[in-house]
């Protein structure tokens, strides 16, 4: 028997592009929905939604899509797998697009409404790796171990009613909270993880759904016993980054950061002035590749010369990106060049939102944007008001918060009493002291990889400013600790994420396994960054988690341990 045919309705959104890659790792053709005329004729349809709820109801209807939509779904007896927005906007509304003049109905197929989480009791979006509760038994989750985490990124739920009781499959909770996670009734199934993210787990989902379409079974979910005082936990995040430039053969190589000399000490590599070639520590598809099945919840790719060059032209960190997504199946974060900018040789101007466009296309989940955040929150602190055309602003509104990433890169300006600085926060060092024994600090920001310093600002007024422009994750850096391993910068990474309400992740710093277990201990980041003791093998990702579980901080449960099935 001919396996079915996926009909895939993409309807121009973020990353959809890994949604392909699990749906062909798993042995299945797509095809994908151009006219609403293949709904009605479509065998299974899946519906990948990144992006904002308004974004994707406004081209469903624009394009004809929403009738036909209700259509196939009203009988709930035709194959259906949402993702995400694409399980949101079978609900009757959401407040991403509240009522008023311009307000967008959702398809109406699921009772109830999608609200905001409550940003006074937790962080939002809702980034990284929880478990689920399961309210029926369902055919979709036959190869899937009920205690494996998979991943979400959300800041908009769907909370359990008593009209949508009968819908609900799975149910998760964050910080107390109890949210919809998949829903099924019939052939109809919709979750709000992201199962193309969500490593092999996420691939075996999807293989169960399929397999039971295929089969003729999916319809054969039942409900069962529900305990709902049970609760699910959002667990510590281990990212690995991977800073990408050139080397002097125009080979793309991960390398150390660019605030350092990249360049051997001797002449065996290249002949720049006496200087060695461009220091080679791997191929980015292959290492990122390998740093996935040895269980990184999360990889970054920092083009790290960028700042000098335009991304559109910049086609092999494209199929850098285009490459890893092939066959690996978490979060992908690309920064460099996240900008307005325009080519000097053309003439032509590219706006930031163009520009993380191609990056999603090409294989991201999420943008990190560093030097034009800082001149966007000046902006933005000086006049008092958003102009919304900032980067941050565009790419948020389009594709959602949880696709925009700051990272911030501040370095310490020390001082012997905390009455010394009166303009910026200060933090108080504690353990960490300055070189001279100074207990107190502010975070002056730097922009262009730490080579200018900025004095309007210091990284907690920043970090307040973009998450109210929109951003949805800050990457937090420290010049002072990058490439010392001497462990994070806790009194920075304490202060910034105490003062908002986003994930931050801790990086700068990272030389042993315990110094993740220490971040997480001594402040509110949900997760941490390295790079340079994993290239290295001087420590690998399995030890990290192992001493984090030894010291009761949640990870992720991945049963491959580094051997994807």
């Amino acid at each position: 028997m001919s396996k079915v045919k996926v009909s895939l309705l993409d309807y121009g959104a973020g990353n959809v592009r890994s949604v392909r890659n699990a749906i062909l790792a798993n042995g299945y053709e797509i095809q994908d929905i151009t006219e609403p005329s293949q709904i009605e004729e479509a065998q299974v349809i899946i519906f990948p939604g990144v992006g904002s709820y308004r974004s994707a109801m406004s081209v469903l209807k624009s394009k004809g899509y929403v009738e036909p939509l209700k259509r196939y779904l009203a009988d709930q007896t035709r194959p259906y797998l949402g993702i995400c927005l694409g399980m949101q906007t079978l609900f009757e509304s959401s407040e991403e697009a509240p009522e008023g003049e311009d307000s967008m109905p959702g398809l109406g197929i699921v009772p109830g409404h999608v609200l905001k989480f409550d940003e006074s009791k937790m962080a939002v979006p809702h980034i990284g790796w929880n478990g689920r509760v399961h309210h029926q038994d369902s055919p979709a989750f036959k190869y899937v171990n009920n205690e494996e985490e998979v991943y979400f990124v959300h800041s908009y739920q769907a909370p359990i009613i008593k009209e949508n009781e009968d819908w609900t499959l799975t149910s998760t909770t964050y910080c107390g909270q109890r949210f919809i996670s998949a829903v099924q009734k019939g052939a109809v199934v919709a979750c709000q993880f992201h199962p193309e993210k969500s490593g092999q787990t996420g691939l075996n989902f999807i293989k169960g759904f399929l397999e039971a379409v295929q089969d003729g079974s999916i319809s054969n979910s039942k409900q069962i016993n529900v305990d709902l005082k049970q609760e699910t936990q959002l667990v510590k995040r281990v990212v690995v980054a991977l800073d990408v430039r050139q080397n002097d053969h125009g080979d793309l190589v991960v390398t150390k950061g660019d605030q350092y000399d990249v360049r051997e000490s001797n002449e065996s590599e290249g002949e720049l002035q006496g200087r060695g070639g461009v220091r080679n520590l791997g191929k980015p598809v292959s290492l990122a590749r390998r740093y996935y099945e040895e269980g990184a919840d999360e990889i970054a790719f920092l083009n790290i010369t960028s700042f000098r060059q335009g991304v559109i032209e910049d086609m092999p960190m494209l199929q850098v990106l285009e490459e890893a997504s092939r066959n690996i199946f978490v979060p992908l974060t690309v920064g460099g060049g996240i900008r307005n900018y325009t080519d000097p040789q053309t003439g032509k101007t590219w706006d930031a939102l163009e520009v993380a466009s191609s990056y999603f296309r090409a294989g991201a989940d999420k943008v990190s944007i560093g030097s034009d955040a800082v001149y966007a929150a000046e902006a933005y602190i000086e006049s008092g008001k958003k102009s919304g055309t900032t980067s941050i602003e565009t790419i948020s509104f389009h594709y959602g918060a949880q696709a925009v990433v700051i990272s911030i890169d501040p370095k310490r300006v020390y001082l012997q009493n905390k009455e010394d600085e009166a303009k910026h926060f200060v933090a108080e060092l504690e353990s960490q002291a300055g070189p001279n024994g100074e207990r107190y600090c502010w975070y002056q920001c730097t922009v262009k990889g730490g080579r200018e310093a900025r004095n309007k600002i210091c990284a907690i007024t920043l970090a307040k400013a973009v998450e109210e422009l929109g951003a949805g994750e800050i990457m937090l850096n420290c010049i002072d600790m990058d490439g010392q391993c001497n462990g994070f910068d806790h009194a920075l990474m304490r202060s910034v994420s105490e003062a908002v309400n986003i994930p931050v992740i801790a990086s700068s710093g990272a030389g042993k396994e315990s110094h993740f277990t220490d971040v997480f201990k001594n402040s509110n980041v949900q997760a941490a960054l390295a790079a340079g003791m994993f290239h290295r093998k001087e420590v690998e990702i399995e030890a990290v988690k192992k001493h984090m579980d030894e010291n009761s901080v949640p990870s992720r449960t991945w049963s491959h341990r580094g051997k994807e099935q």
